[in-house]
């Protein structure tokens, strides 16, 4: 589940960690990849076979040492579920942050959905 992926990220992140390894699934390493598209971590690569699959990631620290994730926010939750058209789809935090959401289309930033004009859940905001 990409929560547990998420909160690992954030860990290491305030434990100055320069990487880490999480198990591997195909959402999680989508996540991933975007987060690093969007600027927040510096690679995502799979590696490993069969059942030894691993995502190890680096993540990614400003000149003077502060991490690039500031926080991350889990919106939609297996007890409640968010879901947002495109037309509903709002900038995270003034445009500073993202919203992540899962769409017919795979995983998308708030920015990449909205272009595309599709919908779907809400899955975290990070910024």
């Amino acid at each position: 589940m990409y929560i547990a992926m998420l909160t690992r990220i954030r860990n290491a992140a305030m434990a100055r960690k320069a990487g880490l390894k999480v198990p591997y699934t195909r959402v999680d390493l989508a996540i991933a990849q975007e987060l690093v598209k969007a600027g927040y971590l510096a690679s995502a690569e799979r590696k490993g076979r069969s059942v030894k699959k691993i995502i190890d990631l680096t993540l990614k620290y400003d000149d003077a040492g502060a991490p690039a994730i500031a926080g991350i926010a889990i919106r939609s939750k297996p007890s409640q579920r968010i879901y947002r058209g495109y037309r509903e789809i709002q900038n995270s935090r003034q445009g500073y942050g993202k919203y992540i959401l899962s769409t017919p289309q795979g995983i998308l930033s708030n920015s990449e959905a909205k272009k595309a004009k599709v919908g779907g859940e809400l899955l975290f905001e990070i910024w």
